[in-house]
């Protein structure tokens, strides 16, 4: 079976599409796909379809939904798969079957391939992870406090990846083949630091001195107009170091001879 939930809703059996067309239905199995192999009570159920609206019939109304969603399934499927447990429901996945699962296993073979060292592979494995995501996590299905809450931070880890496989490339010198990408960024994420750091290392180590400058003066106006803040010690520290050509700020000789953004600073301060 092929599930995903790092786009649409993916629910895939014997070539055949499983995903409900009702949108409380849909909502149900977003749910359990989300907490795979655990289970989630009839009281989650409701709380995350109704919120605090739930109907008297909130109960009878799961039971049917899941009924529904059981019959969707191949005849093979509907008992091993989705299992009454506990006075809840469980839906079982198998390794490497979900999307979110298998972009997990990738990111943690990124961290311990950049903490040994190793940034192409880092790269690499971060590239992968980043190529399953086929548009915003659960796009098109409606969502109540449950799923909102794992949707968060699957935005979060997505952003975590990118940040992480753009500062294993900053470390490779491959800072030329970064521009287009962190433009995009930057305006998708207008308030985050981290980005801009990376994008103003990028233009400076392409010879683009005055361009980097006025990217942070572009994310110091909108801190201060949006959030009425200055940027952090840490930005301004870059901006000095721009304004300077601190040669800390040159790409690496060697593939792994770079440095990060945050080992730059961290020793630019302590001089």
């Amino acid at each position: 079976m092929q599930l995903g939930v790092l786009g649409s809703l993916l629910v895939s059996a014997d070539g055949r599409s499983c995903v409900p067309r009702p949108p409380k239905q849909q909502q149900l199995l977003a749910l359990l796909i989300t907490h795979a192999n655990t289970v989630v009570s009839v009281d989650q159920c409701i709380e995350e379809l109704w919120e605090f609206e739930a109907p008297n019939t909130a109960v009878q109304t799961v039971q049917t939904y899941i009924m529904q969603l059981r019959k969707i399934l191949p005849a093979h499927e509907r008992r091993r798969r989705l299992v009454t447990k506990d006075r809840g429901y469980v839906f079982l996945v198998e390794p490497g079957e979900l999307d979110a699962d298998v972009f997990a296993g990738l990111t943690s073979e990124a961290h311990r391939a950049a903490a040994e060292g190793h940034d192409e592979l880092a790269a690499q494995r971060l590239t992968a992870a980043l190529d399953l995501w086929r548009g915003p996590a659960l796009a098109g299905v409606q969502a109540g406090p449950l799923l909102r809450a794992h949707l968060v931070g699957l935005a979060e880890s997505r952003l975590s990846a990118w940040e992480q496989r753009i500062e294993a490339d900053l470390r490779l010198g491959r800072h030329h083949e970064l521009l287009s990408e962190l433009a995009v960024l930057i305006e998708r994420y207008p308030m985050h630091e981290n980005l801009y750091a990376q994008f103003i290392l990028a233009l400076y180590r392409s010879g683009r001195q005055a361009r980097a400058l006025e990217v942070y003066h572009r994310l110091r106006k909108v801190l201060a107009d949006e959030l009425g803040l200055s940027p952090s010690p840490r930005m301004r520290h870059l901006h000095e170091a721009v304004l300077a050509a601190d040669p800390l700020l040159d790409p690496p000789v060697r593939a792994h001879g770079g440095l990060s953004l945050d080992l730059a600073f961290s020793r630019r301060t302590a001089s």
